[in-house]
C-alpha cells in the first residue's frame, strides 16, 4: 500500500532571511509552500549581521557595480516595505590621507549617491570636526558623510516568515530535515522535530541552508555541489554608548577592511564587523581574540574615547557562506549570489542558494522564482515590491504610534512604548488588544516585557525559549539579569505544557 504523503509545490529547508523571503514569495504567488529550519528563525547568520540595510560602499572597490546597485535601489523598497523596523542612518567616513585619497572617496560617493534611485534618503557631503564636539581625536579634522539604512535584522526574518505563513505556507521551526531523495518525480524529504519523523513531498526542493549549503547538497540530498564556498566569519561586539550623535561612523584601516560603529538600542554601540576565515562548525562560530583586538585597536585609533576588553558587554559572530571566487583576502571575496537549479529529465528540480546579503534578499527571492517558474505554468506575477511587511499597515509614523500607545496604555513606560512600535508597528494592537492599563498585561518579567507579549510570541511568532524572545524578538536580552532569564524560562515551560494539553485534549 503507497503511503499518502502531503505534496506541497516548494519545500524550502533554512530559515534565515533568504529562505523565509522565498517562501514568503512563492506563497504569495499562489504555491503552495513548506518550510523548515532546524532551529529558530534567524538563529544563525541572518541575526549575526552588522544591522544595516546598505549599498555596500567598500564594494565599489571590488567593482562590484551591479551588486551594489541593486542594493542600493532595494535601501528605498524595503523602507517602504518596513519603516517600524527599518531607519534612515546617516554614517561618518573620518578621512584618513594615508589610507585613500580624498577624491577616491568623493568619487566612490558620488557613485553611490547615483547608481541607485534615492527618494527617502540624503545625498552624500563632506564634513569638518570641531575638535571640541566630535567624539573623534583631535587630529581627525574632516571627513564625508553619506546615508545608508539600520534594520532589526532577526525581525525582518520573523515578519517576513509571518507573512509567508498568512499567504499558507506552513512554517516548522526546530525541525530538521533527515534526509531529502528524488521519487516518482518529486522530492520525498523526511523531517524529524520534537514530535518525531515524518515525510513529506515536494516538486521544487529549495537549498537556503547558508554555511551548511554544501553540506545539504552532499550528505542529505546527495547532489555534488558545482561551488566551492568559503566561509568567512564577521564578529561583533557591543560597548556602552560612546557618543550622543545618532550617527554611525565607518572607519578605515591600513588591511583595506572597514568597521562600523552604529547606535544599537540607544544605550549601546554596536562595533563590527570583521572578515576572516572560517573552518570549524558553523553551529559553534565565536568570537576570537584576535578580532577583538582588532575591533579595539581599530575603534581606539578613531575616538577619544579609549575602549578596553573590560568595556565589552556581548560578542556575537555569524558565518557568511560565499561562493570560492579565489580572492586573496577574505574581506575581497564577492557577497553577490548565485543561484544553481540541478535538475534533469523527469527529475524534481533542486535549487541552491550560495551567497548573498540582507539588503538584497527579495530581489535573491524573485531570482529564485524566476528560475522554477519553468515548472510552475500557473505561478503569478512578482509582487513583493510594493507589498508592505506585517506592522506596516496603517503606519504614518512610528512616533504616532508611540504616542497613541502611550495615551491607550495607562502608566506603560515611553522605553517600552517605543520598543513596541519598532518590532511590532501597527500588529502592537493585536498584542494589546482590550487592554488599557499595564497591569492587565499579566506578570512582569522586567525591562517592559509582560506575560501578554510573551504569549503572543509563542502563540504568533514561533517564540519556544527565552533566548528566541530576548535576543532575536526583542533584544531585551542586555537588559536581562540571569535570574530574570531564569523567571522567563519557567513561564515558558508551563506556557508550552500547557498548550500541550490543550494540542492532546
Amino acid at each position: 500500500m503507497q503511503e499518502h504523503l502531503t505534496t506541497y509545490d516548494v519545500c524550502v529547508i533554512g530559515g534565515g532571511i533568504n529562505g523565509v523571503g522565498i517562501a514568503t514569495d512563492a506563497a504569495g504567488r499562489g504555491l503552495s509552500v513548506f518550510l523548515c529550519e532546524k532551529d529558530d528563525l534567524a538563529s544563525h547568520t541572518s541575526s549575526a549581521s552588522s544591522k544595516l540595510i546598505h549599498g555596500g560602499l567598500r564594494y565599489l572597490e571590488h567593482k562590484e557595480f551591479r551588486l551594489v546597485r541593486e542594493a542600493l535601489l532595494e535601501r528605498e523598497v524595503l523602507l517602504a516595505k518596513a519603516p517600524h523596523i527599518i531607519r534612515p542612518l546617516r554614517f561618518i567616513m573620518p578621512h584618513q590621507p594615508h589610507l585613500r585619497p580624498a577624491w577616491l572617496i568623493r568619487t566612490g560617493l558620488f557613485f553611490y549617491d547615483h547608481l541607485g534611485k534615492r527618494e527617502q534618503l540624503a545625498g552624500s557631503n563632506h564634513v569638518k570636526f570641531q575638535a571640541e564636539n566630535s567624539p573623534l581625536k583631535t587630529e581627525i579634522t574632516q571627513g564625508f558623510e553619506y546615508s545608508d539604512c539600520a534594520v532589526d535584522d532577526s525581525r525582518l526574518v520573523v515578519l517576513n516568515a509571518l507573512q509567508a505563513k498568512e499567504k499558507g505556507a506552513k512554517i516548522e521551526t526546530r525541525s530538521r530535515c533527515l534526509a531529502a531523495k528524488r521519487e516518482n518525480g518529486l522530492w520525498k524529504i523526511e523531517i524529524e522535530n520534537a514530535k518525531g519523523r515524518y515525510n513529506i513531498q515536494a516538486k521544487v526542493l529549495v537549498n537556503a541552508t547558508g554555511a551548511w549549503v554544501t553540506q545539504f547538497l552532499e550528505n542529505t540530498a546527495h547532489v555534488a555541489s558545482e561551488y566551492a564556498i568559503r566561509m568567512i566569519q564577521g564578529s561583533h561586539i557591543i560597548v556602552p554608548k560612546m557618543y550622543s550623535e545618532d550617527k554611525a561612523f565607518i572607519m578605515q584601516n591600513d588591511d583595506q577592511r572597514i568597521v562600523f560603529a552604529i547606535p544599537y538600542l540607544e544605550k549601546f554601540t554596536l562595533i563590527g564587523t570583521t572578515d576572516q576565515e572560517y573552518h570549524a562548525d558553523p553551529n559553534r562560530v565565536e568570537i576570537t581574540q584576535q578580532e577583538i583586538d582588532y575591533l579595539l585597536d581599530v575603534c581606539n585609533d578613531h575616538f577619544k574615547k579609549q575602549l578596553t576588553q573590560a568595556d565589552i558587554l556581548y560578542t556575537f559572530s555569524g558565518v557568511r557562506a560565499l561562493c570560492d571566487d579565489e580572492s586573496d583576502q577574505a574581506s575581497a571575496v564577492t557577497r553577490d549570489y548565485t543561484l544553481t537549479l540541478n535538475h534533469d529529465v523527469d527529475q524534481a528540480p533542486l535549487l541552491s542558494i550560495f551567497g548573498g546579503k540582507i539588503t538584497t534578499y527579495r530581489k535573491l527571492a524573485e531570482s529564485a522564482l524566476e528560475k522554477i517558474q519553468p515548472f510552475f505554468t500557473n505561478m503569478d506575477k512578482t509582487w513583493t515590491e510594493k507589498a508592505i511587511l506585517p506592522g506596516a499597515e496603517n503606519l504614518h509614523s512610528v512616533d504616532v504610534l508611540v504616542e497613541q500607545i502611550l495615551l491607550k496604555i495607562k502608566a506603560v513606560s515611553p522605553e517600552t512604548a517605543r520598543r513596541w512600535a519598532h518590532a511590532y508597528g501597527t500588529r502592537i494592537w493585536t498584542i494589546l488588544e482590550n487592554i488599557s492599563h499595564v497591569q492587565e498585561l499579566g506578570q512582569d518579567f522586567g525591562s517592559g516585557l509582560y506575560a501578554q507579549e510573551v504569549d503572543y510570541l509563542v502563540e504568533h511568532e514561533w517564540a519556544i525559549s527565552s533566548e528566541d524572545i530576548l535576543k532575536r524578538r526583542t533584544k531585551l536580552y542586555l537588559d536581562f539579569t540571569i535570574e530574570q532569564t531564569q523567571v522567563l524560562d519557567e513561564y515558558l515551560i508551563a506556557l508550552h505544557a500547557r498548550r500541550l494539553q490543550k494540542d492532546v485534549a
